[in-house]
Parts: C-alpha cells; sequence; structure tokens
C-alpha cells in the first residue's frame, strides 16, 4: 500500500509520495512540487534532499554504519582486497575466482600509460599540485584512447583503463616531479603492491615491499572506495547527466575531492598536527576549537553524515598503531592524535556536537608512515575512490528516470532594471 504526505497551503491540499529505501529511510516525492503547487523547496547545501535513488552504499550516520552492496565495510577491509572491493561497487556483486583473474589480468594489461603522456608531465610548471596535474591527466586519456562503437563494450575498457592507469599516472607524477628514473608496472605484482613499487623503487636504492604496508595501503583504499552522495560523488553524477564521457565525469570529481574540506582533509590535518606539535598548544587548540567566534577548527573531527563514531576511523586508528609499530617508527603526531581523541571523547562540548575522529583523522598518519609525500595524500585518496565514482557514473546512466541534473534557484537579486547608457552613470 502506497503512503503519501499532505500539504496545505491557502486551504489548498496537495499529495505527494513517500518513497522508501530497503533499510527503511523515508523520503517525501517532490518531483511534480512545482507542477502541482507552483513551490520548489530550497535546501542549501542538500543535507535534506535526496538527488537519486542507488543500491551502491548504505550508510547509517546515528549508528556509525557504513556497507558496500550490503557489506559492512569492516568485513571488507578485513577481507577482501581492493580488486575484489571495486569489482564489487561496480558490478553489484563480489567477483567468483575465475572472474577476478580475469579482472586482474585485464588491470595488468592496461596500466601502462601513453609515452607521449610524459610531455604533459614535463611541461606542467614543478609547483603544480599533483591533483590538479591527474584531473587534467584523467581527462585527456580520452585523446589518446579512441572511442569503441560497441557501447558495452567501450564502457567497460574505459572502466578498466581508468583503473588500471590512474596508479600509473599518480607514480608518473611523483617520480617526474623528484625528477628520478620512471619505474613502470610489473606483471607480477598485485594492484596495492604495484602501486607501491612504481612510487618508491629506484635503480640505486630496490624497494622493499612489506606485506603490513601493502595490507595497510589496501585498507585504506577499501575504507575510502564510496561514500554515498558526497561532493565529489555528486559532482561525477552531475557532470555525468549530461552524457560527457566518463573520463571528463571522474575529472571532475578529482577536482572536487581536491578541496580542504572533502578529500584534502587528511593533508589538513597533518598540518595541523604539525604546527600543535611545533608550538605545544593542544589545550589551547581544543578552547579555540570550542569557540564560536573563532574560525579555527579541529581537523578530521566530526562529520556531515555521521553522528557517531567513524566505523572508518576506528579501522585506520588500529592500522597506524600496527604500521608504526611494524616499521619502528615513533611519530609524535600520532601521540598528539590520541590525546586529542581522548580530550574530545570525554569533553562535553564535543559529545554534545558529535564531534568524533572521522577517517581522515588516523589516514594521513598511515599515509606518512608508508613514506607518501604531505601533497599526494588527496591523489591516494582518489585513487580509492575511483571504483565508487565509476558505479556511480554507471548506476546514473543506466537509470531509467535519468534526467540532466538542473537545480533551480530562488532569486533574491534586483528586480526589473533599466539600462543606464555610460555617459548618464
Amino acid at each position: 500500500m502506497s503512503e503519501s504526505v499532505k500539504l496545505i497551503y491557502n486551504g489548498n491540499e496537495f499529495e505527494l509520495p513517500v518513497i522508501f529505501g530497503s533499510e527503511g529511510e523515508r523520503a517525501i516525492d517532490i518531483s511534480t512540487l512545482r507542477e502541482k503547487t507552483g513551490f520548489i523547496t530550497l535546501d542549501t547545501g542538500y543535507a535534506n534532499t535526496g538527488s537519486c535513488e542507488s543500491a551502491i552504499t548504505y550508510i547509517n550516520g546515528e549508528k556509525g554504519i557504513l556497507r558496500y552492496r550490503g557489506i559492512p565495510v569492516e568485513q571488507l577491509a578485513e577481507h577482501a582486497t581492493f580488486k575484489e572491493t571495486a569489482y564489487l561497487l561496480i558490478n553489484g556483486r563480489l567477483p567468483t575466482r575465475e572472474e577476478l583473474t580475469r579482472f586482474s589480468v585485464l588491470l595488468n594489461d592496461h596500466s601502462l600509460v601513453h609515452e607521449d603522456m610524459r610531455a604533459f608531465y614535463e611541461n606542467f610548471p614543478r609547483s603544480s599540485h599533483p591533483m590538479g596535474i591527474l584531473s587534467s591527466m584523467v581527462n585527456a586519456l580520452r585523446s589518446f584512447y579512441p572511442e569503441l562503437q560497441n557501447l558495452e563494450e567501450e564502457i567497460n575498457m574505459t572502466v578498466t583503463r581508468l583503473l588500471s592507469k590512474v596508479r600509473t599516472l599518480a607514480a608518473l607524477s611523483y617520480k617526474i616531479s623528484r625528477g628520478h628514473k620512471v619505474v613502470y608496472p610489473r606483471p607480477d605484482l598485485a594492484y596495492c603492491s604495484n602501486f607501491l613499487n612504481m612510487m618508491f623503487d629506484s635503480p640505486v636504492r630496490p624497494y622493499e615491499l612489506d606485506e603490513d604496508v601493502v595490507r595497510a595501503l589496501r585498507v585504506f583504499w577499501i575504507l575510502h572506495a564510496d561514500h554515498e552522495q558526497n561532493c565529489s560523488t555528486s559532482a561525477v553524477r552531475l557532470v555525468g547527466s549530461a552524457r560527457v564521457t566518463l573520463y571528463a565525469a571522474i575529472s571532475a570529481g578529482i577536482a572536487a575531492l581536491w578541496g580542504p574540506l572533502h578529500g584534502g582533509a587528511n593533508q589538513a590535518v597533518i598540518e595541523m598536527l604539525s604546527e600543535i606539535a611545533e608550538k605545544k598548544n593542544m589545550k589551547k587548540a581544543v578552547e579555540r576549537a570550542k569557540d564560536k567566534k573563532d574560525p579555527f577548527r579541529l581537523m578530521g573531527f566530526g562529520h556531515r553524515v555521521y553522528k557517531a563514531y567513524d566505523p572508518r576511523a576506528r579501522i585506520m586508528k588500529k592500522m597506524a598503531d600496527k604500521v608504526l609499530a611494524k616499521l619502528n617508527i615513533s611519530d609524535p603526531l600520532l601521540d598528539i592524535a590520541k590525546e586529542l581523541e581522548e580530550i574530545a571523547l570525554k569533553d562535553d562540548y564535543f559529545i554534545e556536537h558529535h564531534l568524533y575522529p572521522n577517517v581522515d583523522f588516523y589516514s594521513g598518519i598511515v599515509l606518512r608512515a608508508i613514506g607518501i609525500p604531505t601533497n599526494m595524500f588527496t591523489v591516494l585518496f582518489a585513487i580509492g575512490r575511483l571504483p565508487g565514482w565509476i558505479a556511480q557514473w554507471r548506476e546514473s546512466i543506466d537509470d531509467p528516470k535519468w534526467k540532466l541534473y538542473r537545480p533551480r534557484q530562488i532569486y533574491i537579486g534586483p528586480k526589473e532594471t533599466s539600462f543606464v547608457p555610460i555617459d548618464e552613470r
């Protein structure tokens, strides 16, 4: 039996249907609101607006739940590989052994990038941010790989190229920025191991792979693989709704992720912890964060969706402890992070405002421990988020209710005004 809500205005009554999600979520379908009433809704920042129906990721922010295609992220982080997680998100189910092998072979076969692309890298100014370069290079891939005639084959090939080449592009940009010899992908290495080797192998110091470091990167990427309709995912869907190529849509997602309030937050956390360590002003930092008149805030605390402890943060905290212990690293920033967390979890202000550590709070410490430069943190985030972006884009183009994204607005500017000639102004 369908349900509806009633909207009453000036004695007129309008009925709007209620939509139910598989986990009991409820939404009022306002798609006919303007047609029936002449009204639109205003929801700045879209905090209460659902832009689509999706079967990919489920989040319950009040209970701290995150699932990909129904599977808890904790189970995927513990048991799955990143390739399995990517396959799950994009195809809607976990692969069989045969499917995973075929998927791995495809990723390996397409991991090289066109040699002519090196000219792009070598002509970017040395001060260019890696995220700007990555966004540009992903968009440029379309020029190097002509479109196929069969649409399904084209989509599958583009998906494979993106997943396999983005890690190569990222490692390539790092090596060229350092003036080091480029390291190519190896067929004998798995996805995460290959990336680490391309980043850190050197003719004078061969890189020794550590299974705990590889697992830390794998878990980092799994935890970041998708996160529902966040800023960058919404950008991918919005740009994709214009039926642009997947390359262009992903490029838009990378550009959105670049922001310090989104993907750049883990870099901001490291910078904040470093400043606290240098100035030894933890108490002052906490007090400033609680002062509404002070623009300062503790990065890595609180989340737009989670009102409980971010489930990804618990996993990254354990990973930080394990990796630093394995590598015999004593990082004062981890000590400061733990002390800050202990203060926040006991402080009434933080509890009242649901300011618990999020995934960015510990992920930067893990990336720093395994040798990733701070300005590459967001690039690592982008590689991890790529399967989610692809899955969301693919779901949107297959949606029979697809429409070009076109939000409306409430105009608050001047009413009609006559043009004044320049000599009379």
